[in-house]
């Protein structure tokens, strides 16, 4: 009786586009140049040029909070911050799907104080969180089937505690369906 006052709603992120794409066989340059007659535009097929590109962001409701006020899993695997990325591409009646997660990483890790980039500390043991890592993945897993796991945490200095962790965590876990892959941006910088 109650369901006409209650209004599903997320927090996240949506945006729907139209694109066309253009095939031109001519160069930028041959495009600009005076002597060049303009060009009809050609498409992928006359019948449905464009393409529909759509992103839905969504943040989940369990363990949100501010950036360096909540960090890591929880005791029921939940990671801060998670949020679900799925891009759709819609094409002559064919619907394409790519979704990326992302979240703190999955141990117990905090950061206390207020400055920026308070240094992070583990806050239980490496024995304490392998139950917790293993909820959160299982759950990934039961979802998504197969992960490739990207680490971005610095793998020197004051994060390298966390990312030590973590794959520690990784090779603990040992599965199969999971890749691991550490990238460090100022070693690309």
């Amino acid at each position: 009786e109650v369901d006409f006052w209650i209004i599903p709603i997320i927090q996240g992120f949506v945006q729907i586009e139209e694109l066309v794409v253009n095939y031109s066989e001519s160069s930028d340059d041959d495009k600009s140049s005076p002597e060049t007659p303009p060009q009809e535009s050609s498409c992928v097929d006359d019948i449905h040029p464009t393409f529909l590109v759509a992103l839905i962001s969504r943040r989940s409701r369990h363990r949100a909070g501010m950036r360096y006020k909540r960090r890591g899993v929880d005791k029921n695997g939940n990671v801060a911050n998670y949020v679900e990325t799925e891009q759709l591409i819609h094409v002559h009646n064919h619907t394409l799907s790519y979704i990326q997660t992302r979240g703190s990483v999955p141990v117990f890790w905090s950061q206390v104080g207020y400055r920026y980039n308070p240094r992070p500390r583990l806050d239980k043991s490496e024995n304490e969180t392998v139950s917790c890592f293993r909820a959160h993945f299982e759950e990934q897993l039961k979802h998504y089937k197969k992960q490739v796991i990207i680490n971005l945490v610095d793998q020197t200095g004051r994060e390298k505690i966390i990312g030590d962790a973590y794959l520690k965590q990784v090779l603990l876990y040992n599965n199969a369906n999971l890749t691991y892959v550490s990238f460090d941006f100022h070693e690309h910088w």
